[in-house]
């Protein structure tokens, strides 16, 4: 009796591992959507592995000599030679993608896998019809590890034999017939699709195949060398696989897309990649025209490589239309762009200085342990997470709030760089923000720490977290989410160093002025830093926003710190909020700002608005108001203030004070 009900179980078992993998299906088209087996609409949210399969030089830092996949190689075995470059390329192909990295890319909410490769990887070119199991391995691992955690994979032909552009990232040999001078070059590359999808033809968790990154070339009218391209790769691949997509990129970086039209096959989805360009409906206007007059869905294989201001309204672009999307790329060597940034070694810079020729040339058996050891940097438990990428990618897309970058308690010190995660606007404002400009632009002086538009650089000072906000403009501000642990009295102390004088601060708590405007001197360099003493800041306890504004730029600041003054005992707290009438903000103003104040107790308040001449302009508080901090707001009438000097007066009980406005229009 115990077998047959043990043989009944294992039979329950194999049926539902059967059923799970047979209902978990093909993605497959219906219209102008991508659905699963389900029918269920799906928006492929995805990360591109770039620089693994096929190497790029500015992800390895080597753009200055060394751009393609084969300039790489030949700088590299020139001086380590043939067998210590395998010793590096091991690490190499070992550390760059591992499980852990699909583990993280799914634990952060992606959905979807871009795998970029290289044609080398899976045949060598001087062996047609000869495929690599080691090649074809790595491919069945990543897949193992993206079936684990539910990811979709798509392949993508990166490089295909000859070069499908005139571009390094294709690997393109002026010296050599690209794709497009080479009916032998074509062949091969059909060849090569359709051992791929032999080998992956009843795989589920591949979503499909990307068949040529990025074409460029000059393929006359129409485009028809690409068109009967991609008709003959789509022959081959469905005479062994008829279950997955096809992705098809249009010429020109995968932007132009006549010619190819109308779709050939029934599970075709339209590529498009989009960088440095605005995040506007007008600008993929000619995509969507596409998608309604060929009922056929489109995916952005391809973005990024900017700010998360860029990123988060890309991906709001994207979601509004319905349109999936691959982000580029998951990794490289000191990047704050990507979701992980690989630490640079200095063994590995006196390499790069070598080859930059600013340096000395080192030995080979410097250069390979340089080079091993900087392959080891790029296992993912040796690099550094960018999470603000990650928020910008995942969670900003959807919401408007602020979250803790880092928590912050006073009594305490605050680096200006640890400002909240969220959007311009409401985490933090600055001048420059993204690139719509083009490959050359950039939306970071600084270019460390963050990708937001806040420039941030390293920073020399004697204590610090390594960096500091520069670059300061007027009217940017900056956001941080604060824990009082006790109301009472504070000073503040105020880190900035500054090449000139003029520079004006303000510190804001839940949108009121808690301090006057802050004159930041001349301290002599840019690192070279002094301390500035606000004193007598009265903070209530509990969590608040605290908001540091720039008037008027030209300095840097590394930190501020609060430092208890007197602290109130619980239950007496009033005892230590005094009277005080904050400056208004915005100011100068036009046509509106805001007057705030604090009362201790309950009081009979008048707060009026006097001219340079002590006329009345008006009343705008005169009646009883209750202990706490109020708000009033003065907004000029039309055309009756002109512009100048106008000052504002609070009477509560025996208290009275004065503060002077500028009306600026």
């Amino acid at each position: 009796m115990k077998k047959v009900i043990l043989f009944t179980l294992i039979l329950i078992q194999l049926f539902i591992c059967n059923y799970n993998s047979y209902s978990q299906g093909y993605l497959r088209i219906d219209g102008k959507k991508i659905v699963k087996s389900s029918g269920e609409e799906i928006l492929l949210k995805g990360i591109g592995l770039g620089g693994w399969l096929l190497h790029e030089g500015y992800m390895l830092q080597m753009s200055g000599f060394a751009n393609s996949q084969t300039e790489i190689r030949n700088k590299i075995e020139s001086l380590i030679g043939v067998e210590n470059s395998k010793l590096f390329y091991t690490e190499y192909y070992k550390n760059y993608v591992t499980k852990g990295d699909i583990d993280k890319i799914a634990e952060w909410g992606f959905n979807s896998i871009r795998l970029p490769f290289h044609y080398a990887i899976l045949t060598h070119p001087d062996s047609p019809d000869v495929y690599s199991d080691y090649g074809f391995g790595i491919i069945d691992s990543v897949l193992s590890w993206c079936g684990s955690n539910q990811l979709y994979l798509i392949l993508d032909m990166h490089a295909a034999p000859g070069g499908q552009s005139d571009e390094p990232i294709s690997d393109y040999n002026p010296l050599y017939p690209s794709l497009w001078e080479s009916v032998a070059n074509q062949q091969r590359t059909v060849n090569i699709w359709k051992k791929i999808a032999e080998r992956y033809s009843n795989k589920t968790w591949i979503a499909g195949y990307d068949l040529l990154n990025e074409p460029k070339w000059d393929l006359g009218p129409n485009n028809v060398p690409l068109r009967n391209l991609y008709i003959q790769i789509t022959n081959a691949i469905r005479s062994v696989d008829t279950n997955h997509i096809i992705f098809i990129e249009g010429n020109w970086f995968a932007t132009d897309f006549s010619g190819l039209t109308p779709p050939w096959d029934s599970k075709l989805v339209y590529s498009f990649h989009k960088y440095w360009n605005s995040n506007t409906t007008g600008a993929i206007q000619y995509l969507l025209n596409l998608r309604e007059t060929t009922n056929v869905p489109l995916w952005l294989g391809e973005s990024g490589e900017n700010s998360n201001v860029w990123f988060t309204e890309c991906i709001q672009l994207m979601n509004s239309n319905k349109i999936g999307w691959a982000w580029w790329p998951h990794k490289k060597i000191e990047s704050i762009s990507g979701p992980l940034s690989a630490v640079k070694t200095p063994e590995y810079q006196v390499l790069l200085n070598y080859w930059n020729g600013q340096g000395p040339k080192p030995t080979a058996a410097y250069a390979t342990n340089a080079l091993v050891n900087q392959a080891k940097k790029l296992a993912i438990n040796n690099c550094i997470i960018q999470s603000d990428v990650i928020d910008a990618l995942m969670r900003q897309p959807y919401t408007d709030q602020t979250k803790i970058w880092m928590k912050h308690n006073i009594p305490g010190l605050i680096f200006a760089t640890d400002y909240d995660l969220g959007k311009i606007n409401y985490a933090y404002k600055d001048n420059t923000y993204q690139n719509t400009g083009g490959s050359n632009s950039t939306w970071n002086s600084g270019w460390s720490y963050r990708n937001d538009g806040v420039d941030i650089e390293k920073c020399s000072d004697g204590i610090s977290n390594g960096y500091n906000v520069g670059w300061i403009e007027s009217g940017e501000w900056l956001n941080y989410t604060v824990t009082v642990n006790h109301s009472g009295t504070y000073d503040i102390v105020l880190r900035a160093a500054a090449n000139q004088s003029g520079g004006k601060v303000l510190f804001r708590l839940n949108s009121i002025n808690i301090t006057p405007v802050i004159d930041i001197p001349s301290t002599g360099g840019w690192q070279n830093w002094h301390d500035i003493f606000i004193e007598n800041v009265y903070l209530p306890q509990g969590e608040h926003k605290l908001q540091l504004v720039f008037f008027f730029g030209g300095f840097n600041i590394n930190y501020f710190e609060f430092v208890t003054k007197t602290v109130g005992v619980s239950g007496e707290e009033d005892t230590f909020f005094p009277n005080k009438l904050y400056q208004n903000y915005p100011n100068p103003f036009n046509p509106t700002t805001v007057i705030s104040w604090q009362l201790p107790i309950q009081s009979h308040v008048t707060l009026k608005v006097y001219d340079i001449l002590g006329r009345e302009v008006t009343t705008l508080v005169d009646e009883v108001k209750e202990a706490g901090i109020h708000n009033s707001a003065f907004r000029i009438p039309n055309s009756e203030l002109a512009s100048g000097v106008y000052f504002y007066e609070l009477k509560a009980g025996s208290f009275r004070d004065m503060r002077k406005m500028i009306v600026l229009k």
